[in-house]
């Protein structure tokens, strides 16, 4: 099985339960994220699986989306809500300007120190692994982008706000950050990811919209029949089966130009050997399909209109 799917992760799971989730459901060990969520965020959580696993390193720097809460008053040890606080509560009287000029000297390309509480390595040992034991944290900042940073609302303390950012930006941080400079303390209350690189939200699908669409599948594989419905007293009549919500390939890496290719240069393709793209010689990386829906390779250019495999997904 080779797909991407989108998945809209719950709260309290972490990037990591989602892809056991999957792997038990679709019953394939190749599965990866591309992104990580942390476990009190939501929204979408892109996988890859099977031999798509290949076009992860596609996506390391991939754009995201957030909308969420920061809550002013007290900052906690975790920066966002399911940590324990970290100062005094106070209860600020900030206004709605107030905090948008708080928010203009967090956009852009800014140096931002990682939480303590996060998967950064500190001595080949990730920084949560020693903070849960109450060891220092020796984190040095990072230069991030914020490319659009809005803030939406204010009220009793709580900023909804949508923000634009690069990879490895934390959003935990810059909600902690805010309350440093508010002289209050902050924390992120919620977030919702709506978008990783060209995946948004109306592609995302629950655990278990996937789970009856699995079943789906092996409900027709037994009999033979045409897609099937399946009926739940816990959950929504879905139709369909997993071809209906894994993302169409021609969708994958909208930046490349695609091609779909000859027998012949499948075959070529499938052994690792270069081919011509006369129609695509300006191009530095291309798609190559098999008919309509078969994603081969990304194939990069050698000189002229010869193209050699990157990576091949037959």
């Amino acid at each position: 099985m080779n797909a991407v799917l989108i998945v809209d992760k719950p709260a309290g799971f972490t990037s990591h339960d989602v892809v056991a989730r999957v792997r038990r459901i679709l019953k394939e060990r190749s599965v990866g994220h591309l992104g990580t969520l942390d476990p009190m965020a939501t929204g979408v959580l892109p996988l890859v699986i099977g031999n798509m696993t290949r076009l992860a390193q596609f996506y390391l720097k991939s754009e995201k989306t957030y909308e969420g809460v920061i809550r002013f008053g007290f900052a906690t040890d975790t920066y966002d809500a399911e940590g324990e606080p970290a100062s005094a509560p106070q209860q600020p009287a900030l206004t709605l300007e107030e905090v948008r000029e708080l928010a203009t000297k967090f956009t852009g390309v800014i140096e931002q120190m990682p939480p303590p509480y996060s998967a950064k390595k500190v001595g080949g040992v990730p920084a949560y692994k020693l903070a849960r034991k109450k060891q220092e944290v020796a984190l040095k900042p990072v230069q991030v982008e914020i490319k659009d940073f809005t803030i939406l609302s204010i009220e009793d303390g709580c900023a909804s706000f949508r923000a634009r950012v690069a990879s490895g930006t934390y959003m935990r941080s810059v909600a902690h950050d805010m309350g440093q400079l508010a002289g209050c303390g902050a924390h992120l209350q919620s977030l919702r990811r709506t978008a990783v690189a060209e995946f948004a939200l109306e592609d995302a699908h629950t655990l278990q919209h996937l789970e009856i669409a699995a079943n789906n599948l092996r409900s027709d594989n037994e009999s033979g029949d045409n897609p099937s419905q399946v009926n739940s007293e816990e959950a929504p009549q879905i139709s369909g089966t997993l071809v209906d919500i894994f993302i169409h390939p021609r969708k994958l890496l909208p930046s490349l130009p695609a091609v779909t290719a000859s027998d012949e240069m499948v075959s070529r393709i499938r052994h690792g050997r270069p081919v011509n793209l006369p129609e695509l010689s300006r191009a530095r990386e291309v798609k190559v399909f098999s008919g309509q829906r078969d994603l081969i390779a990304i194939c990069a250019r050698v000189a002229g209109s010869l193209f050699h495999p990157r990576i091949v997904l037959l």
